[in-house]
């Protein structure tokens, strides 16, 4: 079996828009998998000014932005065909933008309507991955564990550095997945007060002085005492952390963050004795970071080529659109703690 795929990934931390065209076979015991295209769409400042504002948007304006970003959405994906040619595209698979996630309240919102990218590019499209594993009693991510148990297997874990940091890994025969902490979506709040998008490479946090009573105060959180599984959202990001951030020099700010991040990852790395753990997404660029990892435990971290640094998870978007399409599970219960594994989205 083949399949062509597109998968399309907004992530917390507002990056962009990515696009990955993916060409996936099974070939009875296994599935193998190649990238063939892929870019990423920069948001104008229109349109992450919206995004990042959703939250606080009435029920009727958010009900118009759903809509209107599921056509944004449906545009980009025409002009990706159209610049790459593409003629055999199966499916396009839609995580859509998260605005609210509140899995204790059986809800989560990820928006751009699946029908108005339908109605644009007039190919199957898979969307709303996550609300399904909600409803029935899951936190509704972390979803990429599927990729990584059949795409990524070679592996003892896979650690994602996005807006939050998320690890898969494998046992006793079973595949647990949960988020560790945050990471960009606060780091880039703090480089954001210097005019920066970003820390580039972390230089500024490495220029930085550690806080000590912040650093005490956020590793002293809840939530790094839940078992798994569990996730985080921006509404933790805004209750736990928000509070506890004083009048500081951002410098300093970036420079404990990255320490406490750098800490949370490392000691989970440790707990579950892992030893050769595969790192992607946008986080692995932040050289300081991973290095302060680095020092705190024994892991051999691997970071692949750029490509699938930066579109491993739309590619498992991508890869979950085919499985939902065939009937296939595309959810792990072991990663969400939903009541089974199932196969989650909305075919139109």
């Amino acid at each position: 079996m083949e399949f062509h795929a597109i998968g399309l990934m907004s992530g917390t931390s507002l990056d962009g828009l990515d696009i990955c065209f993916v060409r996936f076979q099974f070939d009875g015991g296994d599935w193998n998998f190649k990238i063939l295209h892929a870019e990423t769409v920069g948001y104008s400042e229109e349109w992450e000014f919206k995004l990042r504002n959703s939250t606080q948007l009435s029920s009727a304006k958010l009900l118009a932005l759903n809509s209107e970003y599921g056509f944004y959405l449906g545009e980009q994906v025409q002009k990706f065909i159209r610049e790459n040619q593409l003629s055999n595209v199966d499916l396009v698979a839609s995580h859509g933008h998260t605005v609210f996630h509140q899995p204790q309240n059986k809800f989560t919102l990820q928006i751009g309507d699946g029908r108005a990218i339908n109605t644009m590019v007039k190919i199957p499209v898979v969307y709303d991955f996550r609300s399904q594993d909600v409803l029935m009693g899951g936190n509704g991510a972390p979803l990429v564990p599927i990729g990584d148990e059949l795409l990524f297997a070679g592996y003892d874990a896979c650690v994602n550095l996005g807006g939050f940091s998320n690890i898969s890994f494998k046992a006793n025969s079973r595949r647990i997945a949960f988020d560790i902490c945050a990471v960009n979506i606060v780091l880039n709040r703090f480089a954001k007060v210097l005019n920066l998008k970003y820390d580039k490479n972390g230089a500024i946090a490495r220029s930085g002085k550690i806080i000590p009573e912040l650093l005490n105060s956020l590793n002293a959180l809840p939530y790094y005492k839940y078992a798994p599984p569990k996730s985080l959202g921006i509404e933790w990001v805004e209750e736990n952390i928000d509070p506890l951030i004083q009048d500081q020099m951002a410098e300093d700010l970036l420079a404990t963050f990255t320490e406490h991040a750098a800490l949370q990852i490392a000691e989970t790395l440790g707990k579950f004795d892992l030893k050769k753990v595969f790192f992607t997404g946008g986080g692995t660029y932040n050289s300081f970071l991973i290095e302060r990892i680095k020092t705190k435990c024994r892991a051999e971290i691997i970071i692949p080529e750029k490509e699938i640094i930066d579109y491993k998870e739309a590619l498992i978007f991508a890869f979950m659109g085919v499985l939902k399409l065939n009937n296939k599970i595309n959810v792990l219960s072991s990663a969400t703690g939903s009541t089974e594994d199932h196969s989650s989205g909305l075919v139109v």
